[in-house]
């Protein structure tokens, strides 16, 4: 076509050798890839799209379609280490291999005086729970003191969700002004405690994180566990600093909430990831939809990828 614009599927049909029908077909298939369209001038007749103008729209629904893969391989991969957390208990037993099975919210919280008692150096934790409640505040500040006052090194990352909540704002600012590091994210993946980078308590249930955790001290297993916290930790907001956004840019809040979407998480479950009110998510779609141009969310993925928002498979 390109070679012979001024042809047709008869022409085009003789000098390939093919049957009109299989010229049709790919035909269809061209058209597809956004590589042909009709001709404003004849609506009878298609021609090819200018390969500069083409071939871009074709990279860019393949990278969409890239990026879509990599996000449900990372969604597959959490949703294994989760399996693997619950079961441990089944192969940890006597078999040295690092994993203890802790059942319970009272042997869960018998295990963390255990872990606070011997850390030396580094106390590092995920708190996915949101707003946390007064008597949890009150409960844990005699412990922090001891920490901070023992020259341990506290690292917490909240979610960007407790910057609502006046009362765990000024949790969190206690902390810091007695010496500990606190930031926020979007979401989290599960709550965990990481001690000297040698143990770290998991929880099995990112959902119930009472109903029973894993304690971690295999080595490459902690390597892993740490080198997410730092990641998580690089990528988080300092308390007190708010979130920087260009004009062209989606607040934090937006691109998690793009991001759960392109996993294929409903609304319920982005609220509970986020511990925001699922109206409040709906709210954030319906918005994303309108600023990225898109009709579905199918179509605000393609978008989002095409302008940056979500990152192709490369990076």
């Amino acid at each position: 076509m390109l070679a012979r614009p001024e042809g047709g599927i008869p022409s085009w049909s003789e000098e390939l050798g093919l049957p009109e029908s299989e010229v049709r077909a790919a035909l269809d298939r061209l058209s597809g890839l956004a590589l042909v369209r009709h001709s404003a001038e004849d609506t009878t007749r298609v021609r090819p799209v200018n390969p500069l103008l083409g071939l871009e729209a074709l990279l860019a629904k393949e990278q969409a379609e890239l990026a879509a893969h990599q996000l449900r391989v990372e969604a597959s991969r959490a949703r294994v280490a989760e399996t693997m957390a619950q079961f441990a208990d089944r192969y940890a037993a006597g078999a040295g291999s690092g994993f203890q099975y802790v059942p319970g919210v009272d042997a869960i919280r018998e295990q963390i005086e255990i872990l606070t008692n011997q850390v030396q150096e580094e106390f590092l934790t995920f708190a996915p729970g949101g707003p946390q409640t007064p008597e949890n505040m009150a409960a844990s500040r005699p412990l922090n003191r001891r920490l901070l006052g023992r020259g341990i090194r506290m690292r917490t990352v909240y979610l960007d969700s407790i910057r609502r909540d006046q009362p765990t704002v000024a949790h969190a600012e206690w902390l810091v002004a007695h010496g500990a590091e606190i930031r926020t994210v979007p979401s989290l993946p599960n709550r965990l405690i990481l001690v000297d980078r040698r143990t770290a308590l998991i929880a099995t249930d990112s959902r119930n994180t009472g109903a029973g955790a894993v304690v971690v001290e295999n080595p490459g297993t902690i390597a892993l566990i740490a080198a997410l916290f730092e990641s998580v930790w690089h990528s988080a907001q300092p308390l007190g600093e708010r979130p920087k956004q260009g004009e062209q840019e989606l607040s934090r809040h937006q691109a998690e909430v793009l991001r759960l979407m392109a996993q294929g998480l409903t609304d319920d479950a982005i609220a509970h990831h986020l511990c925001v009110s699922t109206r409040t998510v709906r709210r954030t779609i319906s918005g994303l939809l309108t600023e990225l141009d898109a009709r579905s969310r199918f179509q605000a993925g393609v978008q989002a990828v095409r302008l940056r928002h979500l990152p192709d498979a490369g990076e």
